[in-house]
């Protein structure tokens, strides 16, 4: 069928293909290198305990049938391995089936991982991979064409992305109406980058401008993305800018970078390169993604209605395989900034003069002198769920608990999430938590003490507990 691919497309696909399969890669080393501390079988949420009270209807995983450390480290650095090769580009020099089957295997492991990987993974880049990585399956390879339906299908979760984000802020927090949240976001954002400080120091002016920035951004240009080129590889372009300004801004783990590429396929490779001559598509190929894109629209319905909804859902999965997915961010924003700070003694008697430590965390806020790093596209888990930890005891459950336990038990793979130990000779006899207010420093402050926060004493998050 002449209809069925756009060869104009063709650089556009190779771009995102292997843009998308670096976000794979990311993920994979995400969770090979953090999964023993967080889900292993000694881990703080661990998956043997999991797949026991869940069954596999309701999430689908290889783990469901066994599960072991070693196994999923496997899984991990095997999906790692495979996305790399399809950013070395090597999915185009196979026949299609096996492509497909490669792009398809990448989509079976990170499942199998989501669906195991409980509160740690209950993020919305998460379902997001996963419903752009199986769109990926029948996008093609150099055998064939670009299919129009999988591009369709692409532009339409780009939309639900942007516009879903944009609805669920002029839904929710007041400060997104007045132009007013910006005043607070670079500083109580989940996880700061380094430039962070700076954004959050320039004139409220421009705040309220990176605001309405954003509302044009997220309500009005992703629906040109369904209009004919060049105004639709013009809102993918606006698309990129925004959200590269982001990365610049905070730490967001992959959700930007994913964006990106999504918005990267949106935009017409005949405007850059000559189109290229491609095969025609077979068949069987033909009636298969035919087939899952009538699937897929269909399972859009929720999705759909769930943006017309007053009562909007942020980052929701509508079936277990995250094939359709409702997205969002930031519907609130927070006005000021908690962190828990959690300390250890190696003294067996508590006193008003006991010496604490604190333990340094790779990303989130703790030592005051401290400038944030840039981590994003890599994803800090164990961070990320701190600061929500913070912001309600109700986070912190059930995950909270075994990890003190672990910083009492001097746990090798818990202390390698951690950035400074301060008890590398032995473990402590007490740990405890404490909630601080974290305030930006102002220009004078940092010029007079060097430090980029200051922080302020709330209350006891924990009190000194030990092993028994």
């Amino acid at each position: 069928m002449e209809w069925f691919t756009d060869s104009d497309y063709w650089l556009s696909r190779l771009v995102f293909q292997r843009a998308l399969a670096a976000v794979y890669l990311v993920a994979f080393l995400t969770a090979a290198l953090q999964f023993r501390a967080l889900i292993g079988e000694r881990g703080m949420l661990p998956v043997p305990a999991y797949v026991r009270r869940v069954p596999m209807r309701r999430a689908p995983s290889l783990f469901q049938l066994r599960y072991s450390d070693r196994l999923f480290a496997l899984c991990g650095w095997c999906g790692a391995l495979l996305s790399a090769g399809l950013v070395a580009g090597a999915a185009d020099d196979i026949p299609l089936p096996v492509a497909m089957l490669w792009w398809a295997a990448l989509w079976v492991l990170y499942l199998s991982i989501v669906n195991v990987g409980q509160t740690w993974y209950g993020f919305g880049w998460e379902s997001l991979l996963l419903e752009v990585g199986f769109l990926a399956v029948f996008l093609g390879n150099e055998r064939t064409g670009p299919p129009v339906l999988v591009l369709w299908l692409l532009r339409w979760v780009l939309f639900r992305v942007e516009f879903g984000a944009g609805l669920i802020k002029i839904r929710g927090d007041q400060c997104w109406r007045d132009l007013t949240c910006l005043y607070y976001h670079h500083e109580t954002q989940p996880m700061p980058g380094p430039l962070s400080w700076f954004f959050h120091h320039l004139p409220r002016p421009f705040h309220r401008v990176e605001v309405a920035a954003n509302h044009v951004t997220q309500l009005f240009v992703p629906v040109l993305l369904f209009t004919p080129q060049p105004i639709a590889s013009g809102a993918a372009a606006m698309i990129v800018l925004t959200q590269l300004w982001l990365v610049l801004s905070g730490n967001f783990s992959w959700l930007n970078w994913i964006t990106i590429v999504l918005a990267l396929s949106v935009v017409d490779g005949s405007l850059i390169a000559d189109p290229h001559a491609l095969p025609g598509s077979p068949l069987w190929y033909e009636v298969v993604v035919i087939a899952f894109s009538a699937l897929l629209l269909g399972l859009s319905y929720r999705p759909a209605r769930n943006l017309l909804s007053r009562r909007q859902s942020m980052n929701r999965s509508y079936d277990p395989f995250h094939l359709v997915n409702a997205y969002g961010a930031f519907g609130t924003v927070g006005r000021v900034r908690f962190e828990l700070v959690v300390e250890g003694t190696d003294e067996r008697t508590i006193h008003p003069g006991t010496v604490w430590r604190e333990y340094e965390f790779k990303g989130k806020p703790g030592d005051v002198r401290k400038l944030p790093r840039q981590y994003a596209p890599y994803h800090l888990r164990l961070d990320w769920m701190m600061w929500f930890a913070a912001l309600s005891p109700a986070y912190a459950h059930p995950w909270f608990g075994p990890f003190m336990e672990r910083l009492l038990d001097g746990d090798r793979d818990t202390l390698r999430l951690l950035s400074r130990n301060p008890f590398p000779d032995a473990p402590p006899a007490y740990v405890r938590a404490r909630l601080y207010h974290y305030r930006y420093t102002t220009w004078r402050e940092l010029r007079a003490t060097g430090a980029w926060w200051h922080r302020t004493y709330v209350r006891e998050f924990l009190s000194p507990t030990r092993l028994l």
